[in-house]
């Protein structure tokens, strides 16, 4: 399966964003972090997550860019089960298991706008519309001719 993961090509995301997601955590689109808040009255930062940012499921800090990579099983329900926690201590879910319905949603979602190949980059720009949030997700492709495979502009180091 594919899920979209944060990519930290700078350290932009550290100015940007209250707290920054660290480079490697899978990713949620995150609208749902904005349901009870005025837009128009948050902080600079606030609105910047709001207009742009992906959801860590570690650090719950945002990040301008994810790309496309393979989770397994394990990695998918661990971020499933760290949504629902979420859900329940920041956001008062009345229990887990009702928590985890929801985790489930954001999960699939999530996968939902992976249709392309691994390592391609996304973005997200986000607006309050008639109907409530709009999210319109572009893909940002490298040069034509350039195989993404054989030549990546970034990689994952894991932090020691």
């Amino acid at each position: 399966m594919l899920f979209p993961r944060i990519v930290r090509l700078d350290d932009s995301d550290e100015r940007i964003y209250e707290t920054a997601a660290a480079a490697g955590e899978w990713a949620v689109p995150g609208a749902f972090a904005f349901l009870d808040i005025d837009i128009e009255q948050a902080n600079g930062k606030t609105r910047e997550a709001f207009r742009h940012g992906f959801l860590g499921t570690d650090s719950f800090g945002w990040s301008t860019l994810v790309h496309v990579d393979e989770i397994t099983f394990a990695e998918y329900t661990a971020v499933v089960e760290k949504l629902a926690q979420h859900f329940v201590q920041r956001y008062n879910a009345p229990n887990i298991d009702a928590a985890r319905l929801i985790a489930q949603e954001e999960a699939t979602f999530a996968a939902s706008i992976c249709d392309h190949a691994r390592h391609t980059l996304l973005a997200v720009d986000r607006a309050i519309g008639e109907e409530g949030i709009e999210e319109n997700f572009r893909v940002i492709r490298p040069p034509s001719g350039l195989d993404h495979e054989k030549i990546k502009l970034w990689k994952i180091v894991e932090d020691e």
